[in-house]
């Protein structure tokens, strides 16, 4: 698969380090990427959303983004800020019209998104939105969904199958779980999914799958060569 210029959407900071940290790594001097980040991921822990607590959340977690992904050598960043777990209110046609217009603004060939097996709504919603907004005549050659620790595989009716696997070093899984650490609020102890060993067990997890040390692990969801 060529990948040249890829678009990764992701519904909130912190899916993306999660989803393709290692890719960012492996591939930062050979693929153009931009991330466009849909909704904001903090203000659903608050019970009033303009509350300069929340407020003050929100750009707290916007910088952790730019840092993590300045880090992983990727500095092209959108970002919407739409309400947390609210996609479902915001409606799929604004999310939709969202990411159409990234899509011509950075005219990706492959486009990144969420798994249709994910327990988190917002992922649901970005995921369909981007089956709408790269339909055929779109320009995009390759659509992707890559999985979220806590998320994805809390999908137990409807398991991550993955057909795609990126093998990974131990210098690009340093790197992701290094990334991840940005994101303060974010990251627990183990067992939480979310911590450096549960990222550094997923990565060893796929590699077994793949024959590799590590991988990162993602389910082609069209492509048309």
């Amino acid at each position: 698969m060529n990948i040249q210029r890829a678009l990764i959407v992701a519904a909130h900071p912190d899916d993306e380090v999660l989803g393709c940290g290692g890719i960012f790594s492996r591939f930062q001097n050979t693929i153009k990427f931009k991330v466009v980040f849909i909704a904001e991921g903090s203000s659903a822990r608050f019970p009033n959303d303009s509350s300069k607590d929340c407020i003050d959340e929100i750009i707290h977690r916007t910088q952790c983004a730019k840092r993590a992904l300045s880090y992983l050598g990727v500095e092209d960043v959108s970002i919407h800020n739409l309400p947390c777990c609210n996609l479902d209110k915001t409606g799929h046609l604004e999310v939709n019209k969202i990411i159409e217009k990234e899509i011509s603004i950075f005219q990706p060939d492959t486009v990144f998104t969420h798994s249709d097996c994910d327990s988190n709504q917002d992922h649901h919603i970005v995921y369909n939105s981007s089956i709408i907004a790269t339909r055929p005549g779109s320009g995009v050659n390759n659509l992707i969904s890559y999985e979220v620790l806590s998320s994805t595989e809390w999908g137990f009716s409807d398991p991550f199958c993955p057909n795609l696997f990126f093998s990974l070093s131990d210098g690009n899984v340093d790197q992701k779980v290094e990334a991840m650490k940005f994101y303060d609020t974010e990251v627990k102890e183990f067992p939480y999914p979310r911590s450096s060993k549960g990222i550094r067990s997923l990565a060893n997890f796929r590699g077994l799958q793949s024959g590799h040390e590590s991988a990162e692990a993602f389910k082609i969801v069209r492509s048309f060569v």
